[in-house]
């Protein structure tokens, strides 16, 4: 049984270096629109699988990979400027 608390207090007990640094989440938070976006274009091609897609479905999915392809611009051009996007 020893064991077990040994590996608990292994997964429990973070050091402050093991915490995201300011930068870390500041990166983490412009990535954010672009993460969203992403899910939404997949929960739309996901949503599309078991049907054969229409017209409308054809749009859906090109709007929702739009929206990822403007994120990705948003991003990148704000990368290395240090602007939050």
């Amino acid at each position: 049984m020893e064991h077990i608390v040994t590996l608990a207090d292994a997964v429990t007990a973070f050091e402050p270096w093991m915490e995201p640094t300011v930068a870390e989440l500041a990166m983490i938070e412009a990535e954010a629109p672009l993460i969203a976006a992403e899910v939404v274009e997949l929960d739309t091609v996901i949503a599309l699988m078991d049907r054969p897609a229409n017209e409308l479905d054809t749009r859906r999915v090109r709007r929702a990979h739009a929206r990822v392809l403007a994120a990705r611009a948003a991003l990148a051009n704000t990368a290395g400027t240090g602007e939050a996007a």
